[in-house]
Formats: C-alpha cells, structure tokens, sequence
C-alpha cells in the first residue's frame, strides 16, 4: 500500500531564494522541452531525451540529473494520447521531481537537496503520524515532489508499506452517501446534516456573490475560499471515512459501497438522468469520490474489505418485502412501501438495500469456492 506524505521544510531566507530560482529554472526547462515535443510530436521519454538533452543541459545549466526529470515530467504530462492535441504549459512554481541522486532525507528532521548553487540542508518536519509509516514502510520510494504552495515549501514523499491481511467478516455494513447526510450506515447512523447542509450552502452563495463582482480582489477572495472549503470538506471525509473504517473493523464487517462513478456526468443538462439546478449545485460542491477513496485506504490499511454495487433503484426498493416503486419514496427523508405498508427514514432503508446487495454479491462466490474445495 502506498502513502504520500506532506512534509513542511523549513528553510531560511537565503535557501529559499535558492529553491525559488530553482523551481523557475527547471519548468522554464520544461516548458521548452514540452514544446519540442508538442512540434515534433514525440511524446516517449527516451525520444524526448534523445531530442533535446544536450540543448537543455547547455542552456539552462541544469545538472544530468534534473534534466532527466524535467524531461520525465513532460513526458508524464503527454502519458494520455487524449490529452496531445495542444500544448503544454508549466508553471514557474510548478513541482520539481526529485529522486535519490538528487535529493537525500538525512533524518526525520534534515533533507539534501540539489540547487542551482549546490546541494543544501534544509529543516524538515515530521509528525509522529508519518514518522510511523516511515518507520513500518518496506521501503520510501526514491522519487519525490517539491512543491511551493501559498509561499511555504512541501516534499511529497512516497512510502510503500505492507498491506495488512483482511480479516474475517460477519457481516455487512452499508452505506448510503447523500446530500442532505453525507453518509447514512445500516446501522441508522448519520454523519454530517443539516449544519454542515447549511454551511456548504452559504458557502455557494457567497462565491455567487464573488463571481458577481469580477474585480481583481474578488477573485483573490474566490481562490482563498475555495482553497478553504476544499480544506473543510477533505476533513469532514477524513472524519467520517474514519469512523465508518472503524465500526466495520470492530463489528468484523464488509463495508458496502455503491458505485457512484460518473453521477456528475448523468445529472447534467440533455441526459437522460437529468435533475434539477439545485441537485446538480449539491452534487457538484461535495467530492464524493475523495470520500470513496479515502475509505477505501483507510479500510485497507485496517485489514477490512471494501465491496461496491449497482446503485439502481436502492431508494425505491423496500428493504423487507423487496419491492420497488418511485413512489415509496414519498420525499427525501420518508419511504412508505406502497405494497406492504413497511415504513421508516429513507436513507437507512437504501443503506440496508445496499447492504443486502453486498451479501448477495460475496455469498454466492463463497459457496462456490466451497462447491469447488469439495469437489
């Protein structure tokens, strides 16, 4: 299993105009690079570097090794065949791609890192969470991201650790995502409401009300605020993709999940699926799918399996007579079985569906493994 790790460094006055120019000189390189790719319509890193290494070195000053990376970059960035048909732009503060040749982590408070001017020694600072990881890591991965964000200086590194063996299940623990509750458990719990509802709603006014204006402080304020709710909604998810890893792991059950992908792509306008403005604005301020990962990790990390299923109709089926009518969903809270009467909120009820769909899913492949080991 793979973590990336975000490291503050801490480096002075002087070592970080060092690192600036440095992170300017190399995706100027870049930026020449990728258009000697885009003209010449060679995109593979072994090509590129037969291209223009020797241009590269003699014009930036780069050492052997940093052009190769600035090379590999460009070459990532033109990976997908889609993604060919114009050219790309890098930033001047972009991220530098280190590796073991140019970049050295001392300790867990010193790194090595090569400059224009020379390797430094810059502070770094690690919490005794990633201190952990490093410590139980096979191995932390020679290549590393240096990033500059919001004027502070960050080392992306990679550690791959062992993936811990799945423990036995009895049981499943489903788990319906959701506007108004993010997430809804078989259980009957709920996580987040109708505060957190509220919030994201203010939040979508006030840039509506940014957007409005277009001045130059305005859109200072626009970039400022997202970067705060995108930091607000990636903790509500870390919370909650927490407690739902550790209900499964300490009831010893399979955490069931539908398959949201593509939801996004099915509410717009002239699809088939289309919904109305003020559904697509709730679909589109909340990351779901950020959700989804961060279980899928965190339940990995704990040893508990994580399953998804066919999203159809898990509203609209009734969870004890099975059957499925859009009009048992009265509204978004209240489900009235149309046939048997059976009633109760509406987000437990598609919760426990999902939750019956999973056991559908692994109990039939158990009783074959068990048909084939006996036969």
């Amino acid at each position: 299993m793979l973590y990336t790790l975000k490291i503050r460094l801490y480096p002075s006055s002087e070592q970080a105009a060092q690192l600036l120019k440095t992170m300017e000189r190399f995706n100027a390189a870049c930026n020449v690079i990728s258009k000697a790719a885009f003209e010449n319509k060679t995109f593979g890193k072994i090509s590129l570097q037969r291209l223009c290494y020797y241009t590269i070195r003699n014009e930036f000053k780069l050492s052997a090794q940093m052009v190769v990376r600035a090379i590999g970059k460009v070459a990532e960035s033109y990976s997908d065949k889609n993604v060919r048909d114009c050219l790309h732009i890098f930033k001047p503060h972009g991220a530098i791609v280190y590796d073991d040749r140019i970049l050295t982590v001392k300790s867990f408070d010193m790194v090595s890192i090569l400059t224009l001017d020379g390797r430094i020694l810059v502070p770094i600072s690690v919490c005794e969470y990633h201190s952990c990881i490093i410590n139980n890591a096979r191995r932390v991965r020679g290549q590393a991201d240096l990033g500059y964000i919001n004027g502070k200086f960050y080392l992306f590194l990679v550690a791959e650790c062992p993936d811990r063996p799945e423990n036995t299940f009895d049981g499943f623990l489903g788990v319906d995502l959701g506007i108004t509750k993010i997430a809804t458990t078989s259980d009957g719990k709920y996580y987040s409401g109708s505060k957190i509802k509220n919030l994201r709603r203010r939040h979508f006014k006030f840039r509506q009300k940014l957007q409005s204006k277009c001045t130059k402080s305005a859109k200072r304020l626009l970039k400022k605020r997202r970067r705060k709710e995108s930091r607000f909604a990636s903790d509500v998810n870390h919370r909650i993709s927490k407690k739902l890893v550790e209900i499964a792991k300490g009831t010893g059950r399979v955490i069931v999940l539908e398959d949201l992908q593509g939801i996004r792509k099915r509410a717009k306008k002239g699809t088939r699926q289309t919904v109305g403005k003020t559904m697509r604005q709730a679909l589109s301020t909340w990351s779901f799918y950020q959700l989804r990962r961060f279980i899928e990790y965190k339940a990995k990390a704990a040893g508990v399996p994580v399953i998804f299923v066919n999203p159809r109709n898990t509203s609209r089926t009734c969870s004890k007579c099975g059957h499925v009518d859009k009009n048992n969903r009265k509204d978004q809270e209240h489900f009235v079985c149309t046939a048997c009467g059976y009633a109760m909120n509406a987000d437990i009820n598609a919760a426990i569906n999902i939750a019956n769909r999973g056991a559908a899913v692994i109990q039939p492949n158990v009783a074959n493994e068990s048909s084939a080991a006996s036969s």
